[in-house]
C-alpha cells in the first residue's frame, strides 16, 4: 500500500503572472499533494478575484491598499473566506508563515527580492523564478539560504536543467565533482538572424513576441536584448559555485536542451524536453520525487533536428555587460539591473529605442559607485542611484 504524500502548503509570490498561472495548473492536478495559502499581485485585482475564488487561498496580497479593498469587498460579495492584505511587507510576512512549507517567488523584477530573501530566512523550500534575487544580492542570500536550511530549487527552466545534470550534492565548486563547464542555452531570441541596422528599428509588439515561450513583456524584451540569459550568466554563478568564465551561452534556437553540463572525462549531460515552463515547476515542487506536469513527452522525431551556434555580442551586448558586472562583483550586478529595468520600462513606454537599452546601461555601469554590497541596505541604495541615473539619461 503506496504512503500519502504529505500536504504541503504553498504560497505563489506573483500568482497572476505566467510562473504563478503555470504552478497554479500543476497544484490543481495533485490536489492530494498542495494546498494554496497564499496569492500575491501587483496590481492585477481582476485576476487575482478568479485565482482567489477558486483556490480558496488563506491570504491574498495585492500592492495599493485601495485595490486590497476591492478585493476584499468583491470576495466578501462572493463568499469566500480569504483574508486580504496590502503592501511590501505583507509579501514578505506571506513568504515566511509559519504554515507555509513551500514559497513560489515569481515576482519579477527587483520587486521580488524581499519576499524571496524573507522565505529564504525562514527556512522554506524556496522555487526561484525570480532571478533578480540573486542577481542584486547573490551572497547575502546564499549565505541566507545556508543558516536556515532552506531547499533552494531553481525554476528557470535553464537553471532547472543544470541543477538535474550535476550530482545531488554540488557546492563547494565545479571542479571539486568533476564538472569542466556549464552551457547555458539560449534560444537567441525573435532577433538572432537581424542584421544591426534592423534591430536598431525594433518595436515593443516584436519584441515580446518570443519564438519558443510564452512570458511576460519585461522579460520578453530582456531575452530579445540577451541581457536575459546575462542574468541567467550571474544567477548560475551564485547558484552552482561557477565562475563566469566556466559558464558558456550556447544559442539553440529549438529551446529543445534548456542547458548541459561537461564533465572532466568527456561527457555532456543535457536536459531536454518541451518548452514548457510546467516542467520545471513540478520538479521542484515535488523534488526529489517526479509528478505529472501536463505537458507532453518531448518527441525526439518530430523535433527532428538541433542547432547550436556562438552568440553574437556586438549586436547582442547585453550578455558581455552582465558577465563583465558579474565580474566586477559588489553592487555592479544589482547596478546592471536597476538601469536595465528603467531602460526597458523606457522601451516598452516609447520613451527609448531597442538598441539604446544596452546604451544605457553601459552608461550607468561606467559611472563611479562606491559598489559594495555587504549589507542589504547597500545592495538596495546602488539600486535607487542606479535607476536615478538611468532615467537621467533616458531623460536627455
Amino acid at each position: 500500500m503506496s504512503q500519502r504524500p504529505t500536504l504541503q502548503y504553498v504560497t505563489v509570490l506573483g500568482s497572476t503572472g505566467s510562473i504563478g498561472n503555470s504552478t497554479l495548473d500543476v497544484i490543481e492536478r495533485h490536489p492530494d499533494r498542495y494546498r494554496v495559502y497564499a496569492l500575491t499581485a501587483h496590481t492585477s485585482k481582476e485576476t487575482l478575484l478568479a485565482q482567489c475564488r477558486k483556490h480558496q487561498p488563506h491570504v491574498a496580497v495585492l500592492n495599493d491598499p485601495v485595490d486590497a479593498q476591492w478585493l476584499h469587498d468583491a470576495l466578501t460579495k462572493a463568499g469566500v473566506a480569504t483574508e486580504v492584505q496590502a503592501g511590501p511587507e505583507a509579501l514578505c510576512r506571506v513568504a515566511r508563515d509559519a504554515q507555509v512549507d513551500t514559497v513560489m517567488a515569481a515576482i519579477v523584477g527587483a520587486a521580488g527580492l524581499l519576499p524571496a530573501l524573507a522565505a529564504a530566512e525562514a527556512g522554506k523550500r524556496l522555487l526561484l523564478a525570480n532571478k533578480e534575487a540573486l542577481v542584486m544580492s547573490g551572497a547575502l542570500f546564499m549565505d541566507a539560504i545556508a543558516r536556515s536550511g532552506a531547499t533552494l530549487l531553481p525554476i528557470d527552466s535553464e537553471h532547472n536543467a543544470i541543477y538535474q545534470c550535476l550530482p545531488a550534492q554540488h557546492r563547494g565548486g565545479l571542479a571539486r565533482h568533476g564538472v569542466r563547464q556549464l552551457l547555458l542555452t539560449a534560444s537567441g531570441g525573435p532577433f538572432r538572424t537581424w542584421s544591426a541596422e534592423d534591430i536598431a528599428r525594433v518595436t515593443p509588439e516584436q519584441a515580446c513576441a518570443h519564438p519558443n515561450w510564452s512570458m511576460g513583456r519585461k522579460i520578453s524584451v530582456d531575452s530579445a536584448t540577451l541581457m536575459n540569459k546575462g542574468l541567467e550568466l550571474i544567477e548560475a554563478c551564485w547558484l552552482f559555485d561557477a565562475t563566469p568564465e566556466q559558464i558558456q551561452v550556447v544559442v539553440h534556437p529549438q529551446s529543445v536542451i534548456h542547458s548541459m553540463a561537461a564533465y572532466d572525462d568527456g561527457s555532456v549531460i543535457a536536459q531536454l524536453g518541451n518548452p514548457d515552463m510546467r516542467t520545471p515547476i513540478a520538479y521542484g515542487l515535488a523534488w526529489p520525487e517526479r509528478i505529472d506536469a501536463g505537458v507532453e513527452t518531448l518527441d525526439i522525431f518530430q523535433v527532428a533536428r538541433l542547432d547550436f551556434e556562438a552568440p553574437d555580442e556586438t549586436r547582442f551586448p547585453c550578455l558581455r555587460l552582465a558577465r563583465e558586472a558579474m565580474k566586477m562583483g559588489g553592487a555592479a550586478p544589482a547596478i546592471l539591473n536597476a538601469a536595465n529595468e528603467v531602460a526597458v520600462d523606457a522601451f516598452l513606454e516609447g520613451q527609448l529605442g531597442f538598441s539604446s537599452i544596452a546604451d544605457v546601461v553601459a552608461e550607468v555601469m561606467a559611472l563611479t559607485f562606491e559598489a559594495r554590497a555587504d549589507t542589504l541596505e547597500q545592495i538596495l541604495a546602488a539600486d535607487k542611484w542606479a535607476r536615478e541615473q538611468a532615467l537621467l539619461r533616458i531623460q536627455r
